[in-house]
C-alpha cells in the first residue's frame, strides 16, 4: 500500500461530514480540474479568497462549459490597494457575494475526487483548506498537478549548475506558445493552467524538451492570488 493511499485512508477516517466521502474516491478516468483563486494577499493564514474558478479537463479537452466560477465575499481580510491592483476586485465588487464557506460545498461537488491542476496550486489548495477544515474537518485530499514543476522538468531538468531559472507564468505560456488571456482573472488563469498542463503532458509523452536560452535572467517570486 502506497504512502499516498495510506494518507487518503487516514483523512477519510477523520472526515467530519461523511456526505463528502466522494472526495476520497477516484474521479472519472482521464479527468482533472484546473483551479485558481484570487485572494486579498499571499498569506493563507490571514488572507481571504475574493474569486475562485475551476474548469474540468477530459482527455485532451478543456471543458469551459463545465466550470465553477464565483466572486467571493471575504470575511476576515478585505481587498487592499495592492491586491486590487492585481485582481481588480474592489470591496464594493465583492460586498454582495457569498462567503467561501457557503460556496465551498458546491465547489467540492464540482471537483469530486479529480486531481487539481494549477500554477502554484499548493497555494490555492491551502486557501481552500481553511474553509474545508471548518466544513469537513480535513484538508482537501485531491492529488495536485503543479504546472511550474512540469515546466521545470521540460526546460531545466538537465540544466548545468549555475543555470538561472525563470518559472514565471508568462514565461511558461510564451515558451509553450499559449496566447495569454487577461491575467489574474480566476477563470482565465484556470484555463491557461489547463492549456499549459496539456501542452507539457504532451511534450513529456513525446520526449520533447523546451530549448534554453544561452543567458537568462532571474525571476521575481510568483504573485499568487
Amino acid at each position: 500500500m502506497t504512502r499516498g493511499l495510506l494518507w487518503r485512508l487516514f483523512y477519510r477516517a477523520s472526515l467530519g461530514d461523511h456526505a463528502y466521502k466522494f472526495l476520497f474516491e477516484p474521479g472519472p478516468e482521464d479527468e482533472a480540474v484546473a483551479l485558481d483563486c484570487e485572494t486579498t494577499g499571499l498569506d493563507p493564514r490571514r488572507d481571504d479568497i475574493v474569486a475562485v474558478a475551476a474548469v474540468r479537463i477530459r482527455g485532451n479537452r478543456i471543458l469551459t462549459s463545465e466550470r465553477f466560477e464565483a466572486i467571493v465575499r471575504p470575511e476576515d481580510s478585505q481587498p487592499g490597494a495592492e491586491s486590487i491592483k492585481v485582481h481588480r476586485l474592489r470591496r464594493r465588487d465583492v460586498a454582495d457575494a457569498l462567503p467561501m464557506r457557503k460556496l465551498l460545498p458546491e465547489l467540492l461537488r464540482f471537483i469530486g475526487g479529480r486531481p487539481l491542476v494549477g500554477y502554484y496550486i499548493d497555494f490555492d489548495v491551502r486557501m481552500l483548506d481553511k474553509y474545508a477544515m471548518d466544513l469537513i474537518e480535513v484538508k482537501l485530499p485531491n492529488p495536485q498537478i503543479e504546472v511550474s514543476a512540469l515546466y521545470y522538468d521540460r526546460k531545466y531538468g538537465d540544466a548545468p549548475p549555475g543555470t538561472v531559472f525563470d518559472l514565471r507564468f508568462d514565461s511558461v505560456l510564451r515558451d509553450l506558445g499559449i496566447p495569454p488571456l487577461a491575467a489574474h482573472d480566476a477563470l482565465n488563469d484556470a484555463v491557461m493552467a489547463a492549456m499549459a498542463w496539456l501542452a507539457l503532458r504532451d511534450m513529456k509523452a513525446r520526449g520533447v524538451r523546451i530549448p534554453r536560452e544561452r543567458a537568462g535572467r532571474g525571476a521575481p517570486p510568483p504573485t499568487g492570488g
